[in-house]
């Protein structure tokens, strides 16, 4: 049934503060009919046009009050009917036919009509939402998936036996959440959703609403989260959506240097106007309420955050301070956290933001933009491009590795290898990497333990856990045959025991954020293009990890370590199990008196080529000995 839109619902519409529009705006039909709402301020008229009156404007008229909506309640309109607004401008010049804005189902695309619909799911995750506030905490192991549904392996039956896949492969693989590119409805199957325009119904393609309530709830009870991935920051220009609504630059900028994005050739969001926040707010709002999403992972923050992004001057508005920062949106951004947080403390809001804009992470009451998390897109370019390299030229650029050690602990990261790396010519990971095949896979494992044992949660795009060969095409579904070969096999296997490992050893996540949770042993030998560091965290044992990132072994590596009684091998990227050389390792090294890198002990460890090994600590203390010299700044 319908609540009414009362007093309370304009002023906070006006005021930019309403998060939960979805209850008062959109249509909600009732056992006779249905009432309509829509936000059309600068409209001459609405009328509701329909399967129900041959789509015939004039038939079903709203009626107008001072806070810009229109509304009416009709008889004879059931779930499942198909409708649009027709809108009149205040000339009478501008009519145009609009999707519902509010709308909570759609037609599937190319079609655009808005679908009345309403929820029948009986959730079965109660489990999951008692207990998922351990299972985001900045201190827990947050490996996540992201995926594709349209692309990731083709099953009939859409939303629904896609969730019952994903959760077992998740679980199967051990990662601990999936990510969800766009799921919002979206026109053009070829922006991946990031062109959105149901920003209150999913795409129809995988199914009905209600089906992909199956999908998070399948995920949830197998005890794998979902977070969805959310657009606020610019949408298509589509005469269906929301552009040039009521004939007036209602969504977005009037002033194109403000109201167009020059690389999507699409709008952006007006964030100074009052209706226009409630209406993103009660859109974030309403995929963490009503599908029970764990986290948004909010997509182009940077775009959001500069007024000059991706703009030539001359080409952008300055604030009223001079400067290049889009002041409103930056207090959108806080008021978002802070309104999530609120209502929603055990999820996670995740930033896509790709420069050095301080705090992301950072409390929105201290001045920060109030996320749990942001994504390390540096860690990501830094390493990627490290890795490109010949391995006889890595020595020159040994910088790339250990750079990240400077600004780790300054927000709180997640390492993203994400869709983007693999697309529009990018090529594969595989393909990223130098040498012949084996080199290929070798330095593939290499770069995915690098990413597991680096402080921060993990993300990794479908595929990438395989060795997928061909970058990724949203038009076929992953070569899951590949798997019938063994070094394929072997790669996802070394996935597989990362993850094992991330979650079952304390020292690769309770830190992250801690300058204490991460200690160099070795970080100049430039030469051999070696590392070496300590993870560690309160009352666990301490990690070592050994890179090696030439095809060269090197055999009686001398390194410090903390006091132990043993050093055990608990991972090793080299195995032939994994697709790798076998090259003989020890299963475990008793430390001896020797101080070396300001320990007072030292194992003398045979290093496989193209190799990341890790051990672990048996019987020792704490780290232990004088700080080890910095690379970066030595």
């Amino acid at each position: 049934m319908s609540r009414a839109f009362d007093s309370q619902d304009a002023w906070l519409l006006a005021a930019g503060t309403h998060t939960r529009l979805w209850e008062v705006m959109g249509v909600h039909p009732d056992d006779g009919g249905a009432t309509f709402r829509v936000w059309a301020p600068n409209a001459s008229s609405v009328s509701v046009i329909s399967d129900r009156n041959g789509w015939e404007p004039g038939v079903y008229e709203l009626t107008g009050d001072p806070s810009g909506v229109w509304r009416g309640r009709f008889d004879g309109f059931h779930v499942g009917d198909r409708y649009k607004y027709w809108i009149t401008s205040a000339n009478g010049v501008h009519r145009v036919a609009k999707s519902d804005p509010f709308a909570r189902s759609t037609e599937k695309p190319p079609e655009t009509a808005s679908v009345i619909s309403t929820s029948a799911h009986e959730w079965g995750d109660g489990e999951w939402m008692a207990g998922r506030a351990e299972r985001n905490r900045h201190d827990a192991p947050v490996s996540t998936y992201e995926v594709h549904l349209g692309s990731w392996r083709y099953e009939p039956g859409g939303y629904a036996a896609m969730g019952r896949q994903l959760a077992e492969y998740c679980v199967d693989m051990g990662f601990t959440h999936v990510e969800l590119m766009p799921v919002m409805e979206h026109p053009y199957y070829g922006s991946w959703g990031y062109q959105s325009t149901g920003y209150f119904a999913p795409t129809a393609r995988y199914g009905s609403p209600d089906d992909l309530r199956t999908l998070v709830d399948e995920l949830h009870r197998a005890g794998v989260g979902v977070i969805l991935d959310w657009v606020p920051s610019h949408f298509p220009t589509d005469e269906a959506a929301l552009g040039y609504f009521d004939g007036t630059h209602l969504y977005e900028h009037a002033d194109p240097r403000q109201g167009f994005h020059p690389d999507w050739k699409s709008f952006v969001f007006n964030y100074g106007r009052g209706e226009v926040r409630s209406f993103l707010l009660s859109s974030a709002h309403f995929w963490l309420d009503e599908f029970h999403a764990d986290g948004l992972r909010v997509d182009a923050v940077a775009s959001m955050l500069y007024l000059d992004y991706s703009r030539d001057d001359g080409e952008w508005v300055a604030n009223v301070h001079g400067g290049n920062e889009n002041l409103e949106a930056v207090a959108f951004l806080q008021d978002l956290n802070r309104t999530v947080y609120a209502e929603f403390p055990d999820v996670m809001m995740i930033a896509e933001e790709s420069t050095a804009w301080p705090g992301v992470t950072n409390p929105a009451d201290t001045g920060g933009l109030g996320f749990g998390f942001k994504w390390d897109m540096g860690w990501m370019h830094d390493t990627l491009e490290y890795l490109r390299e010949d391995p006889i030229s890595r020595r020159w650029h040994h910088d790339r590795v250990t750079f990240r050690a400077v600004y780790a602990s300054s927000e709180n990261y997640v390492l993203p290898l994400s869709h983007d790396e693999v697309v529009h010519g990018k090529g594969s990971l595989l393909r990223k990497m130098p040498g012949d095949r084996w080199q290929r896979f070798a330095n593939l494992r290499v770069l995915v333990g690098y990413q597991w044992v680096m402080q921060g949660k993990k993300l990794l795009f479908m595929g990438g856990e395989f060795g997928a060969t061909d970058e990724w095409n949203h038009e076929t579904e992953l070569a899951w045959n590949l798997l019938s070969e063994a070094d394929h096999a072997g790669a996802q296997g070394w996935v597989r025991r990362l993850n094992e490992l991330y979650r079952d050893l304390p020292a690769l996540h309770q830190a992250d954020r801690d300058p204490d949770g991460f200690r160099w042993v070795v970080g100049d030998d430039e030469e051999q293009s070696v590392l070496a560091f300590i993870r560690q965290a309160v009352d666990s044992d301490p990690v070592l990890v050994i890179v090696n990132f030439t095809p060269v072994p090197r055999p009686g590596y001398g390194l410090g370590v903390p006091p132990a009684d043993e050093w055990e091998l608990v991972a090793n990227s080299d195995d032939a199990g994994y697709g790798g050389s076998g090259f003989e390792v020890s299963p475990a090294c008793v430390p001896d008196g020797d101080e070396m890198h300001g320990f007072g002990q030292s194992i003398i460890v045979d290093i496989p080529p193209l190799s990341i090994l890790l051990y672990r600590s048996r019987g020792g203390d704490d780290l232990g000995g004088a700080p080890a010299a910095d690379p970066t700044t030595a």
